[in-house]
């Protein structure tokens, strides 16, 4: 069943297993202590920043079908992105598994698109079981899209810093495990920000569209979700995000989180904190579902947010178009 832009899962497809691979810097936060494989070293035995990126994705797509005890024959469908150009990590990581593959991107929203995604094709009976994964590095990122690190730029204090790591979910058709409940589709949302290091100020307003959308069609307030989780803000985006609800009539600051707040240690200086497709990856797919199956958490809204730019349309001058999903789930 279909509602304004939100689905509904009358089958409600489960999360069977999920798991994460996080960055040397990321597991000295939160995440350190809730992802699988917490790494000492952000080359991961691998020669460029890209090739470790790609072993990430790939060891955290292994560990769900491990986590789960099951194997390739047992998926369906691979359904995962990144933010390098042509998805070069996640396609070359679907190279190593004998599994169709779905490439997606929507940049840092990735993780809840390719959920949202999978969850159609269980509820629908396509297939039986999918894996929705993504992740980003820091390294490979900046020298993408704004400087290669050897250049040594300071950064602006409206910055953020993209996270190293990955992480996916097998979701499935079963009667065990946290429900996918409803998704809502997102719009691509664009208040002029040209400023690439400014990703907080421009993906807020999708979030906040989406997040809304939800509400309307779900008939729900934000005091119904334990938590409303987005992606990659950061501090300041979700400050914006926040006050841009509550001037449509829905205060979401008592339930609202944002996994670039909380990635990092509270005491560094990371100026707005984390962003980036991993970001939401490996918060969402190690302490978030954790807290779920532990009962701590019983229904959550995820709407993960990205920022539909290229090097290309920056250098041209374009300001940045930006796009959020959201996932209902529910223990």
């Amino acid at each position: 069943m279909k509602k304004g832009n939100t689905v509904f899962f009358k089958n409600k497809p489960r999360v069977e297993s999920f798991a994460a691979v996080c960055g040397s810097k990321e597991k000295e936060g939160i995440i350190g202590q809730y992802a699988d494989i917490a790494l000492d070293d952000d080359m991961y035995g691998e020669s460029t920043f890209e090739k470790a990126e790609c072993k990430m994705l790939t060891t955290a797509i292994s560990q769900c079908m491990e986590k789960g005890g099951k194997s390739e024959k047992d998926v369906d469908v691979l359904l995962s992105g990144d933010l390098l150009n042509q998805i070069i990590s996640a396609s070359f990581a679907a190279r190593d598994y004998d599994l169709p593959f779905l490439g997606v991107y929507s940049a840092c929203s990735t993780m809840s698109e390719s959920i949202m995604l999978a969850a159609m094709l269980v509820n629908a009976g396509y297939v039986k079981r999918a894996i929705a994964a993504t992740g980003s590095h820091f390294a490979s990122a900046e020298r993408q899209y704004r400087y290669p690190l050897e250049l040594g730029c300071t950064r602006p204090p409206q910055s953020q810093w993209t996270v190293t790591g990955a992480g996916g979910c097998m979701i499935a058709a079963k009667d065990e495990g946290v429900k996918i409940v409803s998704a809502t589709m997102g719009k691509v949302c664009d208040y002029g920000v040209t400023d690439v290091n400014n990703m907080g100020a421009a993906m807020a307003p999708a979030a906040a569209d989406t997040i809304i959308q939800h509400l309307k069609d779900t008939g729900t307030q934000p005091s119904d979700y334990d938590m409303i989780l987005t992606g990659d803000l950061g501090a300041l985006g979700s400050r914006i995000v926040k006050d841009l609800s509550w001037e449509k009539g829905y205060d979401i600051s008592k339930v609202h989180v944002d996994c670039g707040e909380i990635v990092y240690k509270v005491i560094e200086s990371e100026f707005q904190g984390g962003s980036g497709a991993g970001c939401s990856a490996i918060v969402f797919n190690s302490y978030v579902l954790k807290k779920m199956q532990a009962g701590l958490y019983k229904r959550i809204l995820f709407a993960a947010t990205g920022a539909l730019l290229s090097t290309v349309s920056s250098g041209q001058g374009e300001s940045i178009p930006c796009i959020s999903h959201a996932v209902e789930l529910e223990l």
